[in-house]
């Protein structure tokens, strides 16, 4: 998403909250979340096994899609406090608040694993953008870029609270900022490497879900591999996994491929690759070839799987097509506006150093500055860095882009190891922020019919709350957290476009995180009950 990763800093706190760090914590983590619900379901049912009414909500009449891609069934299901207590042929109770879901289908609430919900999540604590979509848990931490250090955003998330749940990897170019600072374009030494791995030994302590990589940016671009295989087997100490924009979404896909393949199998841990497509124009049509090798490295050992947005155009940085940096170089723009998009298919979503450009095309802008649109496209980059030199503003400009064919997108998303991901900020230009899963219930399963909505629903959900090893959330079963969706299966759509980003979806009912409505009748409800997601267990290396 970014050139540069941007350093967030956040206060500590000294509130508390759930899963707050605090002496015995990490040990009370490691008791395991299934032990723990079990008693907190006894402490909610009593001794006489009776629910407590006091915050008890039965939802009935729906249709039950319970994200583990069994059919969709008809069952009531009891929420108790932040918890589902019961689902089936259940009798209201005195006291409960009664939901008739008639004609509405009730299904987990979807996880983000691939968010940049940490942009501007302090200004938008309500999550509009994502709990109009279904949205219950945002996984950050993407793209090589994590809030430093975790334990304090941790804190500041459990003082000031949020709608949604809220898990992190750790960035790979975090650390390397804080390790190299700027002198970053060259592979680290076996002393730095070290002191990166003592970094990420601590925030990996302090609830990281695992190490997170953007290998088309800076400063992670200039890595080596056995830079990422060390860090990797830190995190794998830990119980930890790798998600990575990997090196080569293009031209330089199979190599980027072959990369990540070989950190899940030296590190020995899952992979996750963010956002997978096939970018470049002359891959298009080479989908089956693509999943041939990852399920020949799943058959071998290696637990890939991935992430997808149901969408044919990015939305990343100018300086993205460049990646061997050679921003000046007119041959490399024109490559860029033939093979990964066109002058006509990508338009400026930022651009700080002239913000009349936002949401031109580049043939738009060429044809301003009377020029050809690879030069404007170099004019652009030098521009933009000028500006981001002087400011030292690292977020000042942004491209979404058409440069993905439909059909490998759908045979990607189709994969059985392939979940859903938004890859959009609360408040972002790219539509996929409010739009995505709405988008893909509607467009892809409903009008499409690229699978049914069981599988639909399950790689909304509980697949991908596997793939990060989420526990307690992503399926709806007794003791589970009660994060909830409630939706329309024939009106749910997305309407947000890349003109109007921030149209609100239409067909979402209802949205419940932790037993707590925060979207309800079109409308976020103020309500925060957001968690901190760490990792299940916290294991120390040796």
């Amino acid at each position: 998403m970014r050139n540069r990763v941007k350093r967030m800093q956040v206060m500590a706190s000294d509130g508390s909250g759930c899963w707050r760090s605090r002496p015995g914590a990490r040990a009370f983590r490691a008791v395991g979340l299934l032990q723990i619900a079990a008693l907190t379901m006894f402490a909610l049912n009593g001794c006489a096994g009776k629910p407590d009414l006091s915050r008890s909500t039965l939802i009935v009449n729906a249709t039950l899609v319970d994200g583990t891609g069994a059919p969709p069934r008809a069952a009531a299901v009891r929420i108790a406090g932040d918890r589902i207590a019961a689902v089936g042929d259940l009798e209201v109770e005195p006291g409960e608040e009664l939901v008739d879901a008639r004609g509405l289908v009730l299904a987990p609430g979807f996880v983000d694993t691939h968010s940049h919900a940490d942009i501007g999540l302090w200004e938008h604590r309500d999550a509009l953008a994502s709990v109009s979509q279904g949205i219950t848990s945002a996984i950050v931490g993407q793209d090589g870029g994590s809030p430093y250090p975790l334990e304090a955003f941790f804190d500041r998330l459990e003082r000031e609270g949020a709608a949604i749940n809220v898990g992190s990897y750790v960035g790979f170019g975090t650390l390397r900022s804080e390790v190299l600072g700027e002198d970053f374009r060259r592979p680290a030494t076996a002393g730095e490497i070290e002191r990166m791995r003592v970094l990420l030994r601590a925030e990996m302590q302090a609830g990281g879900l695992g190490l997170g990589s953007g290998l088309d940016y800076d400063p992670d671009i200039y890595s080596s591999t056995d830079e990422l295989i060390a860090l990797a087997r830190e995190a794998a100490a830990h119980g930890g996994r790798y998600m990575s924009h990997i090196r080569g979404e293009d031209s330089a896909l199979w190599e980027a491929i072959d990369e990540v393949l070989t950190i899940g199998r030296e590190a020995q841990l899952p992979v996750q690759i963010s956002h997978i497509k096939l970018a470049l124009r002359s891959d298009h049509g080479r989908a089956q070839r693509l999943i041939d090798i990852l399920d020949a490295a799943r058959d071998a050992g290696v637990d890939v799987t991935a992430d997808i947005y149901p969408y044919t155009y990015w939305q990343s940085t100018l300086t993205v097509m460049f990646p061997d940096r050679d921003f000046e170089n007119l041959e490399t723009a024109r490559f860029a506006l033939s093979e990964l998009t066109t002058p006509e298919g990508a338009y400026l979503g930022d651009f700080a150093p002239n913000p009349e450009y936002e949401g031109k095309t580049l043939r738009e802008v060429a044809e301003l500055r009377g020029i050809d649109p690879a030069t404007a496209l170099v004019q652009l980059i030098r521009e933009s860095l000028a500006y981001e030199e002087q400011t030292g503003d690292e977020d000042v400009e942004s491209l979404i882009a058409i440069g993905m064919d439909e059909a490998d997108v759908e045979r990607l998303m189709r994969w059985p190891h392939t979940n859903l991901g938004t890859d959009g900020d609360l408040d972002g230009a790219h539509p996929r922020g409010f739009g995505c899963y709405p988008r893909f219930l509607g467009r892809y399963v409903r009008e499409r019919g690229v699978m049914d909505l069981a599988t639909a629903v399950h790689k909304s959900s509980g697949l991908a709350a596997a793939h990060v090893g989420i526990r307690d959330r992503g399926v709806i079963r007794p003791g589970v957290f009660a994060d909830l969706v409630l939706f329309d299966a024939e009106r749910i759509v997305d309407r947000a476009t890349p003109q109007e980003p921030h149209a609100v979806s239409v067909g979402v009912h209802r949205v419940w995180v932790n037993g707590e409505v925060v979207f309800a009748d079109g409308r976020t409800t103020g309500r925060l009950p957001g968690r901190v997601i760490r990792r299940a267990q916290a294991v120390d290396a040796p």
